[in-house]
């Protein structure tokens, strides 16, 4: 089997050994543009992308192409209807990185407490250099304990999350669907978890139900000064009301990993300088060296039961 692996740049730090040794060729390219995919997939019978669009006629003209696997969860890259017409099974990695969003969620959540990253650029600009005391204690710190953790989206991510937040003696409470008007047991709605929580993360999928979930609305109604967690989709958070929340101070603070536009070539509200206590990281609570290395091991497994004539984490046929 001739492989080729159109964008591995997110994996270049790693041994990609495994899967090379269950193909008789891989070719790798760091990045791939649009314009160069066509010529890149001609003569192989297995690509495997990240994130390159692989389109319906990308997968008609391809005409060695029996497997794509795609090294991550999402699979909107790829057009499956075009795959399953021409029998392709399309092969994905799953729950590779709940462990890796959990911690860093529950980091996110710390420094927001702890006001960690103003506590930092104060000992580095000098304030603790002229305090006249032995400590800073500029910033209010808050105790996670006996604070309440509302989370939205509970699958094995918001799971991991929540045992976590429990360990450290937070209550949690979980939001039943946005949007329905069941209320299952155990959960609650999700009006009263905006209105009940002091810590609010989410976890579930960006949909047309979950689209600007947190608007300008739902902010309101959040607790004064609670913290917003967002480690899921940017498009879940209308970042405009976000920023005007976060400088009004409604908002005590946020976190946010993910953006509506990813890298932010264009520029984002959030990243200007004046909105306080916001924490911003690349979409990278993913992306631990333990979290990418069980995405090769899955490719490798993915390969090597389509040759042995099954399917494993196929999501079309």
């Amino acid at each position: 089997m001739r492989a080729v692996f159109l964008d591995t740049e997110s994996l270049d730090d790693l041994d990609l050994t495994p899967v090379r040794n269950c193909v008789d060729e891989l070719v790798c390219y760091s990045g791939t543009l649009p314009e160069q995919v066509a010529e890149r997939i001609e003569g192989f019978e297995l690509v495997i992308v990240n994130k390159v669009q692989l389109s319906a006629e990308l997968i008609r003209t391809a005409d060695q192409l029996k497997l794509i696997c795609v090294v991550a969860t999402g699979v909107n890259n790829v057009d499956l209807a075009a795959a399953s017409a021409r029998n392709i099974p399309v092969c994905n990695a799953q729950g590779y990185g709940v462990t890796s969003v959990a911690q860093h969620v529950l980091t996110q959540i710390l420094a927001l407490h702890t006001h960690l990253l103003d506590y930092d650029r104060a000992v580095r600009n000098g304030d603790w250099g002229r305090a006249t005391q032995f400590c800073l204690l500029d910033y209010p710190i808050l105790e996670l304990a006996g604070r309440t953790l509302g989370i939205v989206g509970f699958g094995a991510l918001g799971q991991a999350v929540a045992r976590l937040a429990e360990a450290l003696g937070m209550n949690v409470i979980v939001s039943a669907r946005p949007g329905s008007d069941q209320v299952p047991a155990g959960r609650v709605a999700f009006t009263h978890l905006l209105e009940r929580a002091d810590v609010i993360s989410l976890h579930c999928p960006l949909s047309d139900d979950t689209r600007d979930l947190i608007d300008a609305d739902a902010l309101a109604k959040m607790k004064p000064g609670a913290f917003l967690v967002n480690a899921a989709r940017g498009g879940i958070v209308n970042e405009a009301a976000l920023a005007d929340a976060l400088r009004s101070g409604q908002l005590g603070g946020a976190a946010v990993d993910v953006l509506t536009e990813e890298p932010p070539r264009n520029g984002n509200v959030l990243l200007a300088e004046d909105i306080p206590n916001l924490i911003l990281t690349p979409h990278c609570a993913w992306g631990s060296v333990r979290a990418r290395n069980r995405i090769i091991e899955q490719t490798e497994e993915n390969i090597r039961a389509f040759k042995a004539g099954r399917q494993e984490r196929c999501v079309n046929l």
